[in-house]
């Protein structure tokens, strides 16, 4: 078994640019795309209920809530539902709302398998806002 990897988390949208959202430890290099969408959007909702804000930063939007500048605010306090994040998010890749790039490469399928080394930069290219949970 491989030791843990820190890889970047990287935003970028039309006309919104491009920044880090945070760096995600793994316990293998070797993941799918699926396994890592899952990861990112579970990391996310963690942090949330770890602030306990009415703010979410996420790579989805969860329903009801309304756009921020850099994120959603809540209209009422509640748990953020993961596997509606999770699912959402699988849908959005399988439709082509958000691209995933491996180190500037496209990943195509869900189920791809993918090796990563310390420091990958995986990009996620959101192309139309995505809503779930």
């Amino acid at each position: 078994m491989s030791a843990p990897i820190r890889i970047a988390i990287v935003d970028e949208a039309p006309g919104a640019g491009r920044r880090e959202a945070f760096r995600l430890e793994l316990l293998s290099e070797r993941v799918t795309a699926r396994e890592l969408i899952e990861r990112r959007v579970r990391h996310e909702v963690q942090a949330h209920l770890s602030n306990a804000t009415e703010m979410f930063f996420g790579l989805v939007q969860p329903t009801d809530t309304e756009r921020t500048l850099n994120g959603w605010r809540l209209k009422r306090p509640r748990r953020i539902d993961a596997d509606a994040q999770v699912q959402a998010a699988w849908e959005a890749f399988a439709r082509g709302r958000i691209l995933l790039l491996v180190n500037d490469r496209q990943v195509d399928a869900l189920d791809e398998p993918l090796t990563l080394k310390a420091d990958a930069e995986v990009c996620f290219y959101k192309l139309v806002p995505l809503v779930g949970g």
